[in-house]
């Protein structure tokens, strides 16, 4: 399994992005949109983003009844993204029936994962707003077999929780882990983070970063940063 830097393209609009990725030049990059992005201009981002050749990580979180979701990963397999995703805890049919409707006639699909508990969620949060009693650590690993049980390809979780899903779930169930940070200081809402070289050592296959390297003053010196201490 390589080891990837994907972007986390968090802007609000195609302007925004397409001016982000012009400090870029010809480089060809992972990006991820997500819910801001995509809800605001549709489908048409990603097809424009891809067309410049860009790999794209897809990040809806998809979560509703089996059905549901089989048809709109069925719409979402015709715009030719990389990777996507869905909420571990919609159950394992829902999984399923997503890797369904994501695979195409001829057998190809994209990488499909699921996150297990979001970057943000405390075990205070977990136990006190989800009634989920359980170790966090329990929980992740409990949602990662169920997500390898589904037959899909890993899951999204913290870089901390890596070396156990790789346990549990075999070396090559890929881990895609945000909460990722250059100093401890930097978190921001994230709560199970750490910095791209640690994430390196806990055994990342990709690692998310989004604000230190979108909202730093120099995005390109950054991202290499970010490549130097998780590839190199």
């Amino acid at each position: 399994m390589g080891k990837g830097v994907i972007i986390a393209c968090d802007f609000k609009n195609k302007a925004d992005t397409l001016a982000f990725l012009d400090n870029f030049k010809d480089e060809k990059l992972f990006l991820k949109i997500g819910m801001e992005l995509f809800y605001s201009e549709g489908p048409d981002i990603v097809r424009e983003i891809k067309n410049r050749g860009h790999k794209i990580f897809l990040d809806l979180k998809l979560h509703d009844i089996p059905n549901t979701v089989e048809k709109g990963m069925r719409s979402l397999s015709n715009l030719g993204v990389d990777m996507t995703n869905v909420h571990a805890a919609g159950t394992k049919d829902m999984m399923t029936a997503g890797l369904k409707g994501l695979t195409k006639e001829d057998g190809t699909r994209p990488l499909l994962i699921a996150v297990t508990q979001l970057t943000s969620t405390s075990q205070e949060r977990m136990e006190n707003e989800l009634l989920i009693k359980e170790p966090i650590e329990d929980v992740v690993m409990h949602y990662a077999q169920n997500t390898k049980e589904a037959g899909l390809d890993g899951v999204v979780c913290s870089p901390l929780e890596v070396q156990a899903v790789k346990a549990k779930c075999g070396k090559d169930f890929i881990t895609v882990t945000p909460g990722i940070r250059f100093a401890a200081k930097d978190a921001g809402d994230q709560v199970r983070i750490t910095t791209p070289a640690r994430a390196k050592e806990l055994g990342s296959d990709y690692i998310v970063v989004g604000r230190p390297i979108t909202q730093a003053e120099n995005p390109v010196e950054a991202y290499n940063k970010c490549v130097e201490d998780f590839i190199d």
